[in-house]
């Protein structure tokens, strides 16, 4: 039987896990910031912590990269994923603060879909980190392929949104703000379909 000399640095997939964790709570937060829009400004500044939190546990995976002989995945595909988690969060908390920023009052409906799309993503993200580190292929390709199905969504809604701004003979800046919200939101979807991308390619070259 043979043996590792030098183990694989497991703490990785922890660390993965950590950041879906906050990445979850940052996507329900989302979620009620839109459902209970006067508590926005609250919402943005607890938004604005996770996203620290989220920054300090992808700086601990990138200096555990740096000091790890062996990894436990391809050293790229790990540097890919946590950029990845990074960006999609780092997306709904730009959002967060330009609502607080462009002094938004009410939301939109477009926009509450939009927030949900995202948090449903997030939850599948939720569900296949702990089945990373298993490499259990089927149940996390069929994730993958609901965060694909739902950045479709993402897509259709940002369509109908802009649509429903350019008819609605809005005041022009009104309509400017709400064009970027859409597309911020609409960018986390598509972020969040990064991350299924870079999980694919690292269940089927490990499987």
């Amino acid at each position: 039987m043979g043996f590792r000399l030098i183990p694989k640095e497991e703490s990785f997939f922890d660390l993965f896990e950590k950041a879906s964790n906050n990445l979850l709570e940052a996507a329900r937060l989302f979620v009620k910031t839109m459902e209970q829009f006067d508590g926005v400004v609250q919402n943005a500044e607890r938004m604005e912590r996770l996203e620290h939190e989220g920054d300090q546990v992808i700086h601990e995976i990138m200096a555990r990269l740096n000091r790890t002989f062996i990894t436990p995945l391809d050293r790229e595909d790990i540097h890919q994923l946590a950029s990845a988690l990074d960006d999609v969060l780092d997306f709904m908390e730009a959002t967060t603060e330009r609502f607080v920023l462009y002094k938004i009052k009410t939301i939109t409906p477009y926009a509450k879909e939009m927030a949900q799309v995202i948090a449903e993503q997030v939850e599948e993200i939720h569900r296949i980190m702990p089945q990373l580190r298993h490499m259990r292929q089927q149940e996390i390709l069929q994730h993958c392929i609901e965060i694909n199905r739902l950045e479709n969504s993402g897509d259709r809604i940002l369509r109908n949104a802009v649509a429903a701004l350019f008819d609605s003979q809005a005041n022009p800046l009104d309509v400017m703000k709400w064009r970027e919200l859409y597309e911020l939101m609409e960018t986390a979807t598509d972020k969040s379909e990064d991350v299924a991308v870079v999980i694919e390619g690292i269940v089927l070259k490990n499987a």
